[in-house]
């Protein structure tokens, strides 16, 4: 895969050293707005990377790459990815895919025309945890409950309080805890129980109408998934589904996930005694804990390069098909709590 990096930011860094031992993987471009120049040609001299361009449309015509990863603020996203698909460039849209539905079905239907793919760079989904805890998912029995939290003060929510608004925290940017923080604990619910029937949110509201805190709810026949993310403090995170016949936990932050433990009925054992005299179902109880990575964003750069290189339809198909889910879950949820983002009509 022939990778253009769109960006110099903080996600950009992250990114860059994420990858930069996947051999799969050639750094060919970097661009860098006019001001930003210079961190553009530091990251280059760093991480190997090809070229740098302070022009967009020039990258995409010229530099040879087959890819792009955008990792821009919220409201670029759109716009970027739509123009290199429309140059029929690959596309790798870091979180939040884009800011509304008509957003992200439109970038499918240019993808689908140009036969290239766009895909959103959520480190959950490509985490050998997620797949235990799929694979653990029917063990549980009947669902009843989900419950995730992930909570982190943010180093921009003094400032913010000082009144100095940085794009995390401005709706005109699509800002806000839901699409920045709360959108890995949606991420992980869609990802393992599908697209909810409804969403509803619950907001704390700053200054300006972010939400610098809420709780998101995921409307599911029988079973009801509560999403609690905040930038304005901090709470030990923690993610919990649990069934008629056990549970699973997942061991760390959603956008890490270290590992999930878990426990459930084993009926092929009898009964054993409790601590009360009387007697409860025989449980298999374990922890799982991820291979060490370079990076919690590397596996997802991996599994982006072969799906490129090997033109996996079908993966690229799934992963579109979870983003769309996601983003109506957390389109539904914003608007049912009146924020409002620059986007909107």
């Amino acid at each position: 895969m022939k990778l253009g990096i769109i960006g110099t930011g903080k996600i950009v860094h992250e990114a860059l050293f994420a990858m930069e031992e996947i051999a799969e993987i050639e750094r060919t471009a970097i661009f860098a707005r006019p001001k930003s120049r210079e961190k553009g040609e530091k990251l280059a001299e760093q991480y190997g990377i090809g070229k740098v361009y302070t022009d967009y449309a020039e990258l995409l015509a010229d530099s040879g790459v087959d890819c792009v990863y955008i990792g821009l603020v919220n409201s670029a996203h759109y716009p970027y990815a739509k123009q290199a698909l429309l140059a029929g460039v690959n596309v790798i849209l870091e979180k939040p895919f884009v800011s509304t539905v008509a957003e992200a079905k439109e970038l499918a239907e240019i993808a689908a025309e140009k036969g290239v793919y766009c895909l959103e760079a959520i480190t959950t989904m490509h985490s050998k945890v997620f797949e235990k805890m799929a694979e653990l998912l029917p063990k549980l029995g009947t669902l009843k409950m989900g419950q995730c939290n992930y909570s982190q003060y943010s180093s921009r929510y003094k400032k913010y309080l000082a009144g100095e608004v940085e794009p995390a925290f401005d709706p005109n940017l699509s800002g806000g805890a839901l699409y920045d923080i709360n959108l890995y604990n949606v991420y992980l619910t869609v990802g393992l129980l599908g697209a909810p029937k409804d969403a509803k949110y619950f907001p704390n509201l700053g200054f300006n109408g972010a939400d610098t805190s809420g709780t998101a709810v995921l409307i599911y026949d029988g079973i009801t998934a509560v999403c609690t993310g905040a930038k304005d403090s901090d709470s030990p995170s923690f993610a919990i589904f649990q069934g008629e016949n056990g549970w699973m936990r997942l061991i760390g932050k959603p956008n890490v996930i270290e590992g999930v433990d878990y426990e459930y009925a084993d009926d092929t054992k009898p009964p054993v005694p409790n601590a009360a005299g009387g007697m409860s179902r025989a449980m298999e109880s374990g922890k799982f804990i991820a291979p060490e990575m370079r990076h919690r964003m590397t596996q997802e750069f991996m599994d982006f390069a072969r799906i490129v290189d090997t033109k996996d339809d079908a993966a690229a198909a799934a992963c579109l098909e979870r983003s769309d889910a996601v983003m109506t879950a957390l389109e539904t949820a914003r608007k049912s709590a009146g924020i409002r983002f620059g986007v909107d009509a």
